[in-house]
């Protein structure tokens, strides 16, 4: 397993070096972007943003994409199926894979959605299984009401919601502020382990 890490590693390494060589930014999601400098050599700049994985049914794709849209807005990096899955990829395993790396999981709950069977509820439930190694304080799962729905029993007993509704603007300023003040904390803690 050492050896494989260790192999992978190389590689990345020098396809970052391949090109910055070249004059190319090269981004790592979720990490940040390397720039050719030619004082230094290259400069980095991690992305400290939230990443936050928005989970919806496909009648909920309006809201959804105006989440994204205000979310980006605003400099974080929202992850929605229809805008991040490119063609040819392997889908169930790349939307694993964002929930995994992911700041937030974000359920878009709806009168379309509670009752639905299908990808919305494997989602959650992948996200609930995340969420089971995330440190007892920290939030991973925030879910949001589009409209005036009633919350799962099981979500609403462990997860308080953000109604974006009937003031949307209200809605996304406290799930902002909430992501936005969590993800200092989580790097507060990280960097006072870490001295």
């Amino acid at each position: 397993m050492a050896d494989n890490t260790a192999s992978a590693l190389e590689h990345l390494a020098q396809v970052v070096i391949r090109g910055l060589a070249s004059g190319q930014v090269v981004e790592i999601e979720h990490l940040g972007v390397f720039y050719p400098d030619p004082v230094e050599g290259f400069r980095f700049e991690p992305r400290l943003e939230p990443h936050a994985f928005l989970a919806y049914v496909e009648e909920d794709a309006q809201p959804a994409a105006r989440l994204y849209e205000a979310l980006k807005a605003e400099g974080l990096h929202p992850w929605m199926d229809v805008r991040n899955l490119v063609p040819g990829q392997n889908w169930a395993r790349a939307i694993e894979r964002a929930i995994e790396c992911s700041d937030f999981f974000v359920p878009c709950f709806s009168r379309n959605s509670v009752n639905k069977w299908g990808g919305f509820q494997a989602e959650i439930r992948y996200a609930l299984d995340c969420a089971r190694r995330v440190p007892l304080d920290d939030i991973f799962i925030v879910p949001v009401r589009l409209d005036d729905c009633r919350v799962p029993r099981s979500i609403q007993a462990e997860f308080q919601y953000i109604d974006l509704f009937p003031d949307w603007s209200r809605g996304v300023w406290r799930l902002l502020r909430m992501m936005r003040r969590e993800k200092r904390a989580r790097l507060v803690k990280r960097l006072s382990r870490a001295v």
